[in-house]
């Protein structure tokens, strides 16, 4: 008999407010492994959290709050540096700078004139951030605020993301279903590849694997290998209604997770592994928002209703 993929969140924690962003710290801090940033209405808390999977002697998950940011705007992307965080507002980035203890700044970086979609920081040093908007731009901005590029898009941008080791290279994903790669030094495209259908709503470079290119696009899932063609190698129907967000995970190049809109009941939450014909596991979550991996579990991170969900795959 056919295993059933339906599965309830292995952990949840409550929060204070609706969840509209989450993310893992994706670089290896020391102790901070698991910090956590999540966001919503006005606000954005730093938090850290362990699960029992990391420590025999936590049942479950240990959570702790350490920081709230109060901001006065909603917040719709947050990304971490190799050594600040930042969150950024339509249609301007806040770069937050924090101790944790008493010392708390933050810079507003403007020159998007419509929605921020995406931003990620160079994952090196740290130094430059990325965003693409409805504004049809892709900007990069150093820390002082100053933009230092600007890439003019045929439509909205939807996903930006920076090469792991070769940090002159940036991915920008397009609404109209084309997503391009950059060379920042000489701020030319130097490669394309297309989806053949609309619209792509999030796409994500595979950090294990950065010849593999995952999206959504429509109601499908969509996966390129880059050295053999500039159309999908693998997709499949996923959703639906409609695909939201698509994240590899950190720990397994054939490993990925959807989430669909949140629709009138529920927003339905997959993970998917190349080699399986049907996802993983299949959870569904009141209004969710948001879908971040753990960097060294395969764990899954979604905002909900005053709740954070976390759900646990095998490898």
């Amino acid at each position: 008999m056919k295993q059933d993929a339906t599965r309830n969140a292995a952990y949840t924690v409550d929060c204070e407010d609706y969840v509209h962003v989450v993310e893992f710290n994706p670089f290896d801090s020391g102790d901070s492994g698991n910090l956590i940033a999540y966001g919503g209405g006005n606000y954005v808390v730093v938090g850290m959290c362990t699960f029992q999977e990391e420590e025999a002697d936590i049942e479950g998950i240990q959570y702790k709050t350490l920081r709230t940011f109060q901001h006065g705007v909603r917040v719709d992307g947050i990304a971490w540096s190799p050594e600040t965080r930042l969150d950024s507002l339509p249609p301007v980035i806040k770069l937050f700078t924090s101790d944790l203890q008493d010392k708390n700044e933050y810079k507003v970086l403007e020159g998007h004139s419509d929605f921020i979609n995406g931003l990620v920081f160079d994952p090196k040093e740290g130094q430059e951030i990325a965003s693409v908007s409805d504004d049809h731009t892709c900007r990069i901005w150093n820390l002082e605020g100053i933009q230092t590029a600007h890439f003019v898009l045929h439509s909205p941008g939807m996903s930006v993301c920076w090469h792991p080791e070769e940090t002159f290279k940036l991915m920008v994903a397009e609404k109209n279903g084309t997503i391009r790669f950059y060379d920042l030094l000489t701020q030319q495209a130097i490669l394309s590849l297309e989806s053949e259908q609309m619209p792509l709503m999030s796409a994500h470079w595979c950090l294990k694997n950065t010849f593999k290119v995952g999206a959504v696009a429509g109601s499908d899932w969509l996966i390129w290998d880059i050295t053999r063609s500039s159309y999908p190698q693998d997709k499949r129907p996923v959703h639906m209604d409609q695909a939201c967000l698509f994240r590899w995970s950190t720990i397994n190049e054939n490993l990925f997770a959807t989430t669909g809109y949140p629709g009138k009941i529920a927003s339905q939450f997959q993970i998917h592994h190349l080699g399986h014909p049907q996802p993983v596991l299949i959870g569904s979550v009141a209004v969710g928002s948001g879908l971040s991996w753990h960097r060294t579990l395969p764990l899954c991170a979604i905002g909900g209703d005053h709740k954070l969900l976390f759900w646990v795959t095998e490898m």
